[in-house]
């Protein structure tokens, strides 16, 4: 399937994820449904801008190196979104964390999971395993889907247990430092392959 193709798919699953994921999130008073969803938002962002690059890339006079600006894009984009989501988060940990309703948050935090292990299958292709614009997205739609899941988790947990709300913060927090530490190592690889093409 060509690249492009296999890009466009993933980002149709990104953009059905988003509107349940803010919706849910907002609804359901869940920061962890939220931060997710705005992790989805960046990868969306990042796809959308991918998929002009290849495009470029493919002109006759294309700028060759347009995916790997696209990459550098995408990892400044997390950062930005990691910053959000830390600030966030610490700021519920520190006061009253609303009463999460959990049972949405459980069923569309399934859904995301399965839909990203599905966009990270569509995207599986050893053709692939050196360009960095697709390492990133694929990176991105793995993180998303273990996102989700911690949150599926922790909304089972104030399920079952009717209370530690706190615990939905938490997730939110550790979903932003993952998304961070991958950002900041997908920067340093961009930072070398563009150095090393200069």
């Amino acid at each position: 399937m060509k690249q492009e193709i296999r890009l466009i798919l993933v980002l149709l699953l990104n953009l059905v994820m988003i509107a349940g994921l803010v919706i849910v999130g907002l609804a359901s008073h869940s920061l962890g449904v939220l931060a997710a969803g705005g992790d989805y938002i960046a990868d969306a962002t990042a796809i959308s801008l991918g998929i002009l690059a290849i495009r470029i890339q493919q002109q006759p006079n294309g700028y060759a190196r347009a995916t790997s600006v696209v990459a550098l894009i995408n990892a400044l984009f997390l950062l930005i979104v990691t910053a959000f989501v830390v600030v966030m988060a610490t700021q519920r940990l520190l006061s009253n964390t609303p009463e999460i309703a959990a049972l949405p948050v459980v069923i569309v935090s399934v859904l995301s999971t399965i839909a990203m292990l599905i966009g990270a299958f569509v995207l599986g292709g050893d053709d692939d395993k050196d360009d960095l614009h697709m390492r990133s997205v694929m990176l991105d739609t793995i993180s998303d889907a273990a996102a989700s899941a911690a949150v599926a988790v922790t909304g089972v947990i104030i399920l079952v247990t009717g209370r530690l709300y706190w615990l939905d913060s938490l997730a939110a927090l550790l979903i932003g430092l993952f998304i961070g530490y991958h950002a900041v190592k997908l920067l340093r690889d961009l930072i070398v392959d563009l150095r090393s093409r200069a």
